[in-house]
């Protein structure tokens, strides 16, 4: 069982509580209704995506045997069979995209668009420097999509923008983590070629000032001011800076990049300062 947990990931769930952003930013997080239908869909891609973990570790089993942290994965380690791996995923997708079409035809669509992007990134795209994080990033708006799906909650160019970017600087930190293993003499991915350590520090410091810069741009702008008839939402800014330079010394002393979820899970200061966001924009807009 501990083996099949591996294998599912569920550590990495807590990606998909983006599912819930629209629900959130439309101030209508306290439906009880819409909240349940964005948890079904939550449900849904989080089994879709434990089938996209097992196709990602079938492609990546030689590579992953002679990383230092990935070899422990239950198909490097041979725990679990290619067999067995291929019929629970194939059951998971049957599962998840039935049940989706079942409910509502959009969804199941939007879930095989995921699907779809997941398997040619890992057959292909994953080795094309730049171009890997940019299908990384596009998981994530795929993720607000489903909860705007699932609850019929129109989503706004803001909340688009700003999860692309901060998706796209999360995609950069996880790749230093690659290059750092590779410049030791472990070069667990073939694009590690189109990256080295000074392009992917100058990529985040990019990224982190484009992310905290459009943000600010949100709780100045007028339409979004208008919207929450408030003009203090620009005391969240603190907090965004806080997570953005908590994370980036996360990633530049500590080098613990490898694995966003899992940072998300562990460290105390990131959770404080999420938290602290969370709170202070909830009194302010609700």
């Amino acid at each position: 069982m501990i083996h099949w947990l591996k294998l599912f990931r569920p550590h990495q769930y807590s990606k998909n509580l983006f599912i819930f952003l629209p629900l959130f930013f439309a101030i209508r997080i306290t439906e009880i209704k819409l909240l349940q239908n964005a948890f079904i869909g939550f449900l849904l891609f989080s089994l879709l995506a434990s089938a996209v973990y097992i196709y990602n570790d079938l492609k990546d089993i030689e590579e992953d045997k002679v990383h230092p942290k990935k070899c422990f994965r239950p198909l490097a380690s041979g725990a679990i069979s290619k067999t067995q791996a291929i019929l629970v995923m194939s059951l998971l997708i049957l599962v998840s995209l039935g049940i989706a079409y079942y409910i509502n035809k959009t969804l199941a669509g939007v879930l095989t668009s995921y699907l779809v992007l997941n398997i040619s990134y890992s057959s292909y795209f994953k080795h094309i420097a730049i171009l890997d994080i940019f299908i990384i990033a596009t998981g994530f708006v795929l993720r607000l999509v489903v909860g705007s799906v699932t609850t019929t909650t129109e989503l706004t160019m803001w909340i688009i923008l700003m999860t692309f970017l901060l998706a796209l600087f999360l995609g950069l930190a996880k790749r230093r983590d690659d290059v750092l293993l590779a410049s030791e003499g472990l070069k667990i991915r073939k694009n590690i070629d189109g990256y080295n350590l000074e392009f992917v520090n100058a990529a985040m410091v990019i990224m982190a000032s484009v992310v905290i810069v459009s943000y600010i741009f949100y709780t100045i702008s007028a339409e979004v001011q208008e919207k929450f008839q408030s003009k203090f939402l620009y005391l969240t800014v603190v907090f965004v800076i806080l997570g953005i330079m908590r994370y980036m010394q996360i990633t530049f002393v500590e080098n613990k990049s490898g694995s966003p979820s899992t940072i998300l899970l562990k460290d105390r200061f990131l959770q404080i300062s999420i938290l602290a966001w969370i709170i202070l924009f909830v009194f302010i807009i609700y």
